[in-house]
C-alpha cells in the first residue's frame, strides 16, 4: 500500500537527503520548510522504516518512479496513477485522481487558470464540490461554438461551480478568420486585460492536445485535416491552450497561432504550479513536447507513460526542462503585474483513492538509487 499522505513530505525529505546528498539546510531550502522540521522528517523516516535496506514492493517501486521522473524533468511532483487487475480503467482513473489533486493545490485567495478539452472536462465532472468562495478561475483561451463539446467557458463554469468559486470567462472566440482581425481584439480593454492577468494566477489545470485528422482543433473546424497533417510536416508536436507548439515545446509562428485568443504561452510558463494531467497514450509525443517547452512543474499520468517519458529522457540525454525563449507574441501582451484540500500522496496514487490513508511497505528508498 501506498504512504500516508501525511508521511508523503517525509519520504521526500529522505529522498532528498540520502539520494541526493543534499544537507539538511539544502533540503529545507527545497521543501520550502524549516530545517528542524527536516530534522524530525529525517527521524521519523528511520522510525518509519523509510530508510531501512529491505525489499521493495512493487508499489512503492512506482512511487522510486515518481521521484526519478521529477529528477530527471525538473518537475515539482509527478503522480503517478497504477494500471493493475485493481485499477480501474485509465479513462475513468486519471481524472479522479486528477482532480484530487487539483484540490489539493489550491490555496485560498488562488486566481486559477483553466484551459478546455476531453481530459480538462472530466476532470470537472468527478471533482467534488467544495466552499472556496475567493478563488477565481480564469479561462486561458477564447471559446468555441456551441455544438462542440469540452469547450472552454464550460469547464471553467463547471471547475467554479464545483468549488464554489469565481468564474471568469472570455467573451471571444478562439480563433478568428483573419490575423488582422485576431490583433485587432486583444487589443480590445477587456480582452487584452483578461489576457494580461492570466500570468497572476498561482494554479493552472490543462492537458496537451494532439495533431490528428481527429483532434479537437479540427473536430472544432480550427483547422481541416490537411491543415493540420500539414502543421506536422513542419514540425508541429501537440496543442497547449488551442496554440500549437513544436517538438520543443515552442510557439509555432503560423498563420492559425497568430490567429487565436489565447494566453501568451510565456504568460501560463509564468505561473507557479501548472498541472498537466495526460490519459491517452497517443499523447506522447505532445507530452514530450510540453514538458521540454517547461509547461508542467505538476504532472498527472499512468505508470507506463511516466516509464516511457523515462526511456525517452534516458536515450535522449534529455536534461531538466528549462525556461524558454519568449514567443514572438509576448510583447504585444503587457505582463501580469492554501486552501487545504484531500493530502493526496504525490508518487503512486491508489485506485479511485479507495486506499488513501493507507501505509506502505517498510521499504528503503536506497535500492532504486
Amino acid at each position: 500500500m501506498p504512504i500516508r499522505v501525511n508521511d508523503q513530505i517525509i519520504h521526500k525529505a529522505a529522498w532528498l537527503y540520502y539520494t541526493h546528498g543534499l544537507r539538511q539546510d539544502e533540503v529545507a531550502r527545497r521543501l520550502e520548510i524549516s530545517r528542524a522540521s527536516i530534522a524530525m522528517y529525517l527521524r521519523r523516516a528511520r522510525e518509519m522504516g523509510i530508510v531501512t535496506i529491505t525489499t521493495s514492493s512493487e508499489l512503492f517501486s512506482s512511487d522510486v518512479l515518481a521521484r526519478e521522473l521529477e529528477d530527471a524533468t525538473g518537475l515539482t511532483t509527478a503522480w503517478i496513477v497504477p494500471e493493475d487487475r485493481q485499477a480501474m480503467n485509465r479513462v475513468a482513473e486519471v481524472p479522479v485522481v486528477a482532480a484530487s489533486v487539483f484540490l489539493e493545490l489550491i490555496n485560498k485567495g488562488d486566481r486559477i487558470g483553466v484551459a478546455w478539452g476531453r481530459t480538462v472536462y472530466h476532470i470537472a465532472d468527478v471533482m467534488p464540490f467544495a466552499d472556496l468562495k475567493g478563488v477565481t478561475v480564469v479561462q486561458l483561451c477564447g471559446n468555441l461554438g456551441a455544438p462542440y463539446s469540452y469547450r472552454p467557458d464550460q469547464c471553467t463554469t463547471e471547475i467554479a461551480r464545483r468549488l464554489n468559486a469565481e468564474g471568469v470567462n472570455i467573451y471571444a472566440p478562439l480563433v478568428l478568420s483573419s490575423e488582422r482581425l485576431a490583433e485587432e481584439l486583444r487589443a480590445e480593454p477587456v480582452i487584452r486585460e483578461q489576457l494580461a492577468t492570466i500570468s497572476d494566477c498561482r494554479l493552472s489545470l490543462y492537458s496537451v492536445g494532439g495533431i490528428e485528422d481527429d483532434s479537437h482543433l479540427v473536430k472544432c473546424g480550427a483547422l481541416s485535416a490537411d491543415e493540420m497533417h500539414a502543421m506536422g510536416e513542419r514540425g508541429a508536436a501537440g496543442v497547449i491552450a488551442g496554440q500549437i507548439i513544436d517538438h520543443d515545446g515552442q510557439w509555432m509562428d503560423c498563420a492559425h497561432n497568430r490567429r487565436c485568443i489565447s494566453a501568451d504561452l510565456n504568460s501560463i510558463r509564468a505561473i507557479r504550479k501548472r498541472m498537466l494531467v495526460v490519459q491517452e497514450e497517443n499523447k506522447f509525443e505532445p507530452l514530450l513536447a510540453a514538458l521540454k517547452g517547461g509547461f508542467a512543474s505538476h504532472l498527472v499520468v499512468t505508470t507506463s507513460m511516466a516509464r516511457r517519458i523515462m526511456d525517452r529522457w534516458s536515450r535522449d540525454g534529455l536534461g531538466r526542462s528549462a525556461p524558454p525563449l519568449p514567443s514572438p507574441r509576448a510583447a504585444q501582451r503587457p505582463p501580469g503585474t492554501r486552501h487545504q484540500g484531500l493530502g493526496i500522496q504525490p508518487g503512486i496514487a491508489t485506485s479511485a483513492w479507495a486506499n488513501c490513508g493507507s501505509f506502505a511497505p517498510r521499504s528503503s528508498i536506497f535500492l532504486m538509487s
